[in-house]
């Protein structure tokens, strides 16, 4: 990163630039997943964090998102600028640190593919480095083709398509992390269909007050009221349930309610 942004800033390569700008934010990004992993741990023994700070995670990915939607627009307004009066770009530094950009971005590749199939955090990861890879290959071309050319519009539309690259990807990660911390369920799963199932359990006669929310990555979490038949054992109904929320839609922290068929129906739930 370093290295390509002193390239990009002695050579006037935007391209370059671009390539540097978005590799800073996956520095940036992955130092603060791996401070949020640090302080989650420590948090763990304040009984005051009943949850720890898993949301740590979120809002690194939000602040990453941001920083990605900065980068993005000031090269895209740069790209602009540049059109009307192309500058000069000095191929051979660009082509040589492009290239060197390219080869680490293979190596980070190869060692995040096995994991990325495993974990969705790696899997983030895996799929930035993947946007690094592509940039360095379009710098590439870029530096190649003004070299054969001499045509320098080449370096700004290349920054552009970098650009043009990262924003969608940066919006997607945005809109999770804010959909995580406004607490709505998660995209792949219907709330409806966990309602039905928990319903379909046997001894269940009805289901209220039914939440379900992400915490941080891979980690949903339920909620819900269940009103059962008199007589029923509540031991075997809360068992079942749980473990049609684990197997069903791989909820593994469920908080659930029984409440007896007789009750009048006010169950002290929130008016909220």
């Amino acid at each position: 990163m370093v290295i390509e942004a002193g390239t990009a800033l002695r050579t006037g390569s935007l391209a370059l630039l671009s390539d540097a700008g978005h590799m800073f934010t996956d520095v940036l990004g992955i130092g603060m997943a791996l401070a949020a992993v640090a302080a989650t741990r420590r948090a763990n023994t304040d009984p005051q964090r009943t949850f720890g700070l898993y949301r740590l995670e979120v809002l690194a990915a939000l602040a990453n998102a941001v920083l990605l939607s900065g980068v993005a627009v000031y090269v895209v307004i740069e790209a602009a600028r540049r059109f009307g009066d192309p500058p000069e770009v000095l191929t051979d530094p660009v082509l040589v640190v492009a290239t060197l950009g390219l080869l680490a971005n293979v190596a980070a590749f190869a060692l995040l593919r096995p994991g990325a199939r495993e974990s969705i955090n790696l899997r983030g990861a895996y799929l930035e480095v993947l946007g690094d890879l592509l940039g360095s290959l379009g710098v590439i071309a870029s530096a190649l083709l003004i070299a054969a050319t001499g045509w320098w519009w080449a370096d700004p539309l290349v920054a552009v398509a970098i650009a043009g690259f990262i924003l969608p990807r940066t919006w997607r990660l945005g809109r999770a992390a804010v959909r995580i911390l406004v607490q709505a369920a998660p995209e792949h799963l219907q709330v409806t269909a966990v309602h039905d199932r928990l319903a379909a359990v046997p001894g269940v006669a009805g289901v209220h007050d039914l939440h379900v929310w992400t915490l941080t990555s891979g980690m949903e979490v339920a909620s819900a009221h269940l009103t059962i038949t008199p007589g029923t054992d509540v031991g075997a109904v809360l068992a079942a349930a749980r473990a049609a929320l684990h197997e069903d839609f791989q909820i593994e922290h469920a908080t659930l309610q029984i409440e007896p068929r007789s009750d009048p129906g006010d169950c002290g739930a929130a008016r909220w």
